[in-house]
C-alpha cells in the first residue's frame, strides 16, 4: 500500500516492507545517461569536523564510499576541529596512499574554505597583491598534499569581488553583455528591488590594489558641458593642420578641432556662458557615463587602429568616478595658474629693486650726512595706509628699498608654495585617475597570473600524466564575481591564457630579477620584463593542452540552484511556467560549460535556492539529475563527490546523505539474510543499521550480491 503526501518535492511516503528499489520510494528513475553506481559517487571528508585522522577517513571507506574529497576548513594556522594540509605528515599520507590503492578509492582535494579566489581580499573589503600570494601558497600547499595522495582535484572557490546582480557585465567579440537579462532585454535577476536605479560598484587603485571607492548608480555628479562643433566644417586643429571638423567633435575656444580630447591641458574644455559669466555645468547621471565611456572607447580605437583591451578600456563607473577627479585636478590647476600668474612679475621687480639698491648704495656714500636729506623719499604704502589720518613718512630709499625686496620675496615665496602644491595636487590627482580600475581589471592582471601559478605547480607535482593533479575553480555565490558560470568560463580561460604565455616565454613581466635593478615611474607605464620561471620552451599548442589539463572548473549543483531566490519571475507565467524556466536557464548554463569540456569537478548537494546548506541530492530542487545527465552526455568521467551537510544535524550522521543519494541515482542496496523466519529484510535494516555501526556487515551491493534463491539451513546470513 503506497499513499502520496505531497510535501514540496513531491517524494510520495512507504509504509511497506521490502523496498528495496528506488522507485518504491517515489524517485523517478534518473533521465539517460545519467545512472550512477555506488562507486561513481564520492562523499567529501572536512578534516576536523567529518573526520578527526585518517582512521576517520577509512571509516567512511568501510562504511561504503566509493570515492574521497578530502576538504580542508582550516586557513593558514590550522586547529583540531579546522585542520590544514600541513597537519597531516608523511606518516598520514602514506598511509591515505595506501587506502587508496588497498581500496580501489580515488582522493581529491578540498583547499580551504576561506579562499574565496585570487583577489587577495581582506576583512575590510581591500585586496592585495600581497594577501592573494599568501592565499597562493595556501592552495599550493593543498596541491603538495594531493600530490602526495595521486592525482586528482584539488578545488579552490571564486568568489573574487562583489558586483551588482543587475549589472553583470562580461565583454566577448560582440561587444559587453550583460549576463543579467535575457536576449529580450528582461531582467533575470536582481538582489533588490532597487537595484537596477541603485546599483553599485567597487573601483580600485591599480598600483595598492585597495577598494578606493564604491559608485553608485543613482547618484548625480556635476560634469561641464563641453565645446563641441555644431555641425562639422573645414578647418584646422590643434597644430594647425587643415582637417575636416565633424559634427560634436571636440573644439578649442580659437575654434580649432582638438586633438586629444582627453589631455589634462590641451584636452576639451568646457562650454562658457558669457551672459552669465559662467562656463556651463550640468548634473549627469550613470547613463551619461556609458556614452563617455563608449565614446572614449571608439576614440582609442581610431587613434590606434585596433580594439583597446581590458586594461586600456575604460568602463562607466571608472569614467563616472573621473569625473569627479578631473574637477579637482581642473581646479588645482587653475588655482596654480592663479598663484603662479604674478610669480614672473615680482622676479623682474626683484631684479630692479637690486639695481635700484646698488646705485643708491653708491649715492649713499657719495653724499654727504647733512645732505642726505635731499633723497630722502616719502614711503607711498604707508601712506596709502594711513589715507592721510596720519602724517607722511619719509624713508631713506635704501630702506624703503629693502622693504619692497622683502615683501617682493615673500609674494614670490608665497606663489612658489601655493602654486606648487596646486600643481602637485593636479599631477596626484590626474595620476590617481589613470590607475582606478574596476576590480575585472586587477583580477585579469594579476588574480587570473595566481591560478596559472596554481596550475603549473599542479603541472610540476604531477607524477602520472594520466592522472593529473588539477586545480578545479568552483563557482561560488551569486553575489560575487565567478558565481555565474559564464564568469566562470571567463576566469578559467583567462587563467590558461595567462598559463601558456608564462610556459612559452622567455621573458614575462614581474619574472624573476636577476640583479638590482631602479625601478622608476618611467619603467612602471611599460612591462617590466624579467626572466621567466616557468619558462618550458615547448610549443603554444603543447602549453595549451597542459593550461587545459591543469586548470578546469568544478561544478556544484547546490551553488547554481542559489540563483532561484534572485530570479525574476515573468508575470506572463504561472508559477510553473517560471520554475520551468529557470530550470532551463540552469542546465543551459552547465550545458555550455560542459560543452567546452571544462569540468574537472563535480559537488552533488541540493537546498531550496535560498542557502547552502548542503541537502541530500533529490531532498531539496536544485535539477541534480539533469544536470548529471548533461555532463555524462559530454563525456565528463571525473569526480562526482556528495558534500553532506544538513544531514549531520537532522539524520544520524553525514554519512546518510550519501546514502540517499545512491537511492536517488538509482542504485538499489538488495540485502541477503533473514530477521527471523520467513522475515525479509527492509531498508531501514541497511540504511540506520550496519552503516556507522562497528559490526561487519550483512549484505552486498548491486551485482556483487548472490541470489536469495537458497541460503544455508542456519541462516546465517553470507558475506
Amino acid at each position: 500500500m503506497k499513499f502520496n503526501s505531497g510535501y514540496y518535492s513531491h517524494h510520495p511516503m512507504v509504509d511497506y516492507f521490502n523496498a528495496m528499489d528506488p522507485q518504491n520510494y517515489g524517485e523517478t528513475p534518473p533521465p539517460y545517461g545519467a545512472e550512477l553506481g555506488i562507486k561513481d559517487i564520492g562523499m567529501s571528508v572536512p578534516m576536523g569536523i567529518s573526520a578527526a585522522n585518517v582512521a576517520g577517513i577509512y571509516s567512511k571507506i568501510r562504511m561504503g564510499a566509493g570515492n574521497i574529497e578530502i576538504q580542508f576548513p582550516g586557513y593558514r594556522t590550522g586547529s583540531r576541529n579546522a585542520q590544514t594540509p600541513e597537519m597531516l605528515g608523511e606518516d598520514q599520507r602514506q598511509a591515505i596512499r595506501e587506502l587508496s590503492l588497498a581500496n580501489e578509492v580515488k582522493f581529491t582535494t578540498h583547499a580551504s574554505f576561506q579562499l574565496m579566489g585570487m583577489m587577495g581580499r581582506d576583512e575590510r573589503g581591500n585586496f592585495s597583491i600581497y594577501n592573494a600570494t599568501q592565499d597562493l601558497f595556501e592552495l599550493k600547499r593543498a596541491i603538495d598534499f594531493q600530490a602526495d595522495v595521486g592525482g586528482g582535484s584539488v578545488v579552490i572557490h571564486s568568489g573574487e569581488f562583489e558586483r551588482p546582480m543587475t549589472d553583470m557585465y562580461m565583454d566577448d567579440e560582440t561587444g559587453r553583455l550583460n549576463l543579467a537579462r535575457d536576449p529580450s532585454g528582461r531582467l533575470l535577476f536582481r538582489q533588490a528591488h532597487t537595484q537596477e536605479v541603485d546599483a553599485r560598484f567597487e573601483v580600485l587603485d591599480d598600483r595598492t590594489s585597495q577598494k578606493f571607492e564604491t559608485v553608485q548608480k543613482d547618484r548625480l555628479v556635476a560634469f561641464p558641458e563641453w565645446r563641441r562643433e555644431k555641425q562639422g566644417r573645414w578647418g584646422i586643429d590643434q597644430n594647425n593642420n587643415r582637417a575636416y571638423i565633424e559634427k560634436d567633435d571636440y573644439i578649442d575656444y580659437d575654434g580649432r578641432k582638438i586633438i586629444n580630447p582627453y589631455d589634462a591641458l590641451k584636452g576639451r574644455v568646457p562650454e562658457y556662458d558669457s551672459a552669465k559669466g559662467r562656463f556651463k555645468v550640468d548634473l549627469r547621471s550613470f547613463d551619461y557615463f556609458r556614452k563617455e565611456a563608449e565614446e572614449h572607447n571608439k576614440w582609442f580605437e581610431k587613434k590606434h587602429g585596433r580594439k583597446p583591451n581590458y586594461y586600456e578600456k575604460i568602463y562607466p563607473e571608472e569614467a563616472f568616478f573621473h569625473s569627479t577627479l578631473e574637477t579637482q585636478e581642473a581646479n588645482a590647476r587653475g588655482w596654480a595658474l592663479y598663484y603662479g600668474k604674478d610669480a614672473e612679475r615680482d622676479l623682474q621687480m626683484m631684479k630692479k629693486l637690486e639695481e635700484a639698491k646698488k646705485f643708491y648704495e653708491q649715492l649713499d656714500k657719495s653724499i654727504p650726512e647733512e645732505e642726505k636729506w635731499k633723497i630722502m623719499r616719502q614711503d607711498t604704502d604707508f601712506a596709502q595706509i594711513t589715507r592721510g589720518i596720519l602724517p607722511t613718512e619719509t624713508k631713506h630709499p635704501l630702506k624703503i628699498i629693502e622693504e619692497q625686496l622683502t615683501e617682493a620675496s615673500k609674494r614670490l615665496e608665497y606663489a612658489r608654495q601655493t602654486s606648487l602644491s596646486q600643481e602637485q595636487q593636479a599631477l596626484d590627482t590626474a595620476e590617481t585617475k589613470e590607475h582606478l580600475v574596476t576590480p575585472i581589471k586587477r583580477l585579469e592582471k594579476h588574480g587570473t597570473r595566481m591560478y596559472a601559478e596554481a596550475g603549473i605547480h599542479a603541472l610540476r607535482k604531477t607524477r602520472d600524466p594520466n592522472n593529473p593533479v588539477t586545480v578545479a575553480v568552483e563557482h561560488i555565490f551569486p553575489e560575487r564575481f565567478g558565481g555565474h558560470l559564464e564568469e566562470l568560463k571567463w576566469i578559467i580561460k583567462k587563467s590558461r591564457e595567462k598559463m601558456v604565455d608564462m610556459l612559452i616565454k622567455p621573458e614575462i613581466e614581474y619574472g624573476a630579477s636577476m640583479a638590482p635593478q631602479e625601478i622608476d615611474k618611467k619603467k612602471l607605464d611599460k612591462d617590466i620584463m624579467q626572466p621567466n620561471p616557468y619558462y618550458m620552451g615547448v610549443s603554444r599548442e603543447e602549453a595549451e593542452k597542459l593550461a587545459e589539463r591543469h586548470i578546469k572548473a568544478t561544478l556544484d549543483t547546490g551553488h547554481i540552484n542559489l540563483w532561484r531566490k534572485y530570479w525574476q519571475e515573468d508575470p506572463r507565467k504561472t508559477r510553473e511556467q517560471n520554475d520551468d524556466a529557470f530550470k532551463k536557464w540552469v542546465l543551459d548554463q552547465v550545458e555550455s560549460l560542459a560543452k567546452e569540456k571544462m569540468v574537472g569537478n563535480v559537488h552533488l548537494a541540493d537546498n531550496f535556492g535560498y542557502h547552502d546548506d548542503h541537502l541530500a541530492p533529490g531532498q531539496g530542487n536544485s535539477p541534480i539529475k539533469e544536470i548529471i545527465a548533461i555532463l555524462k552526455r559530454h563525456g565528463y568521467e571525473k569526480a562526482i563527490t556528495v558534500e553532506p551537510g544538513a544531514d549531520a544535524s537532522t539524520d544520524l550522521s553525514d554519512f546518510h546523505g550519501l546514502m540517499k543519494t545512491w537511492r536517488f541515482f538509482g542504485s538499489p542496496v538488495y540485502g541477503m539474510g533473514f530477521r527471523g523466519s520467513g522475515v525479509p529484510q527492509t531498508w531501514a535494516d541497511v540504511q540506520y543499521s550496519f552503516f556507522g555501526q562497528n559490526k561487519p556487515p550483512y549484505y552486498v551491493f548491486g551485482g556483487y550480491a548472490p541470489s536469495n534463491d537458497w541460503t544455508l539451513w542456519s541462516a546465517v546470513p553470507l558475506e
